[in-house]
């Protein structure tokens, strides 16, 4: 056999046991976990108008220009699309905008909500937001049973 057949062939059997170990991994499942962790001095400093309008749509802003510590209100909110966006991306591969997650707050301190703007996602999703000292850190949990329309 040659060095070329011999080196497909263990690439083969590796591509088997990753399939079995993933098929493994997943038979079951039925949620998906996001987390993303912001150092807050690091993204006021990179914080601009740019950045602002690629990522926040009108009704996050108006939550976070409320406060007088709005620069760690964008953070939460970054922090809350980051998360929603590593969950949904476990179980939807396909191309997903930042102003299509929404994080709505009824009020001040209020449970976030997630708003997804794609017309062919019915996940149920929770969100959970803190902030201390310099850092803010949130995780998205996805039931993946679809819910109904």
């Amino acid at each position: 056999m040659s060095m070329a057949a011999l080196i497909l062939w263990g690439l083969a059997l590796m591509e088997n046991e990753l399939l079995k170990t993933l098929n493994e991994i997943t038979t079951g499942k039925t949620f998906a976990v996001g987390n993303d962790l912001v150092f807050v001095p690091d993204f006021i400093a990179s914080f601009n108008d740019l950045f602002k309008k690629k990522v926040y749509i009108v009704g996050e802003i108006v939550y976070c220009e409320q406060f007088d510590d709005f620069l760690l209100r964008y953070a939460s909110t970054w922090a809350a699309k980051e998360a929603v966006y590593k969950a949904i991306k476990q179980v939807d591969p396909s191309p997903l905008g930042w102003k299509k997650i929404e994080i709505v707050r009824n009020k001040i301190a209020g449970e976030p909500q997630v708003i997804i703007h794609k017309e062919t996602f019915n996940l149920k999703i929770s969100l959970t937001i803190s902030h201390d000292g310099d850092y803010v850190w949130a995780a998205a949990f996805i039931d993946t049973k679809p819910t109904a329309p």
